[in-house]
């Protein structure tokens, strides 16, 4: 199976498993033994949640890199490019080096099947293993029990948020999808909760297995103070800027991020000047990303009612003099009728997109129209084939004083920035 180029690898990798998502961590530790296990980095911290996930792993690379620390950072998914899942000291992984790493997971896995994720986490893990990292980030695909990153023993663990989604592997309320999240926590260990409200299997798990808990609003706190913000945990305070990275949910990530950072403060450098450098400098593309002027084009990945409603609270900091029209796309296990509902009151006009050409779980524009419709029934809305079309469409409506807002999935945004 010595597949050639990177496309290659990764169609192989999509057509070998009979499911695109099979949770579970057998099959995974078992190639990873057999490919003999390396520490990956010296320090290792998992972040999962529901949201705020890529922007507090963003947070940590920033704020660690900026202390000269070499970083791995995994993330999924990408938005133009696979290479953005695997970057290693600033810079995304080469396609020969992710040739190389299948390759040798090919050959380790005689026969155990694995999916398309399982096999970039291995391929994740293999690189870091091999460039000499200090500190190497992996965030959570899905949940976290079972997630593939969780064959790592993290040395820290943070949980962002919790909210409603993914509900057909999770479970249907955020009880049951935090004590899935939770099981990103081991005993002893510092287990971040940066959810200023989570749900009570959180902290319940956490203390069951021994956890060393450190809460939002407890053990650390964030208050922001005009131009700039503090952050407390116990004798320690910082005084810091506010993030480049603009929803007001971002400090909250940054807080969990710098919980971490103290929590293993032995072991990784802890300088107030250079986590200052990182809050301030951290970037993460397709979050309330303004990819065009004139009229402004903003794209973001928000997918779910809990970012919907960060998004409707930064559309209502950060008004244009005209309309926001949206383009907007879903996949079908998404809760449309949340996410339209927190929002339309601000659209002036919703230019749907269809996205089954994008993914098998895309949903057609007519059954995305028949959901917007039922969720609001006074939104005033066009269905288009797929994002590019709507985008054209936004932008033949919209003036220089408007604004189109693209988002809902990362095929949306992957679209609308190519």
């Amino acid at each position: 199976h010595m597949q050639r180029t990177l496309s290659d690898w990764l169609d192989y990798q999509q057509r070998i498993h009979a499911r695109g998502i099979d949770l579970g961590l057998d099959r995974v530790r078992e190639v990873r033994q057999r490919m003999r296990a390396p520490p990956i980095a010296r320090t290792v911290i998992t972040v999962g949640g529901t949201n705020g996930k890529g922007s507090t792993v963003a947070f940590l690379e920033a704020m660690l890199r900026a202390g000269g620390l070499r970083v791995g950072a995994y993330t999924s998914p990408h938005i133009l490019n696979y290479n953005e899942r695997v970057r290693i000291d600033g810079s995304d992984a080469r396609d020969d080096a992710l040739v190389a790493a299948f390759e040798r997971i090919e050959a380790a896995r005689s026969g155990t099947p694995l999916t398309y994720f399982e096999f970039g986490t291995l391929a994740a893990l293999d690189l870091f293993a091999r460039a000499n990292m200090d500190v190497a980030l992996l965030e959570v695909g899905l949940g976290g029990r079972l997630d593939a990153v969780n064959v790592v023993d993290a040395d820290a663990a943070i949980v962002t948020t919790v909210d409603l989604d993914h509900m057909e592997y999770l479970g249907n309320d955020r009880e049951s999808i935090g004590r899935e999240k939770a099981g990103i926590f081991r005993a002893g260990r510092p287990a971040i909760i940066g959810d200023a409200d989570p749900p009570q299997s959180l902290p319940d798990e956490a203390r069951r297995i021994g956890a060393r808990m450190l809460r939002a609003g407890h053990e650390y706190t964030a208050e922001v103070q005009g131009d700039h913000w503090k952050w407390r945990s116990g004798e320690t305070a910082l005084e810091l800027p506010i993030p480049a990275l603009a929803a007001p949910s971002q400090i909250a990530n940054a807080a969990a991020a710098i919980a971490a950072l103290h929590a293993l403060r032995d072991r990784a450098a802890w300088d107030p000047r250079t986590i200052a450098q990182g809050v301030r400098g951290a970037k993460v593309a397709g979050r309330l990303q303004r990819i065009a002027d004139s009229p402004q084009v903003i794209v973001d990945v928000a997918h779910n009612p809990q970012a919907a409603r960060e998004l409707a609270r930064w559309l209502d900091a950060n008004p244009v003099p005209g309309m926001t029209y949206a383009v907007f796309g879903a996949l079908g296990d998404k809760d449309v009728a949340g996410v339209v509902r927190a929002l339309d009151a601000r659209i002036a006009h919703w230019h749907l997109a269809g996205l089954e050409q994008d993914s098998p779980r895309g949903l057609p524009v007519a059954e995305l129209a028949e959901r917007v419709r039922a969720a609001a029934s006074g939104a005033s809305f066009s269905g288009h084939a797929g994002v590019q079309s709507a985008l054209e469409a936004a932008r033949g409506t919209a003036g220089e004083q408007d604004r189109i807002l693209a988002f809902g999935s990362f095929f949306v945004v992957a679209a609308a920035m190519r």
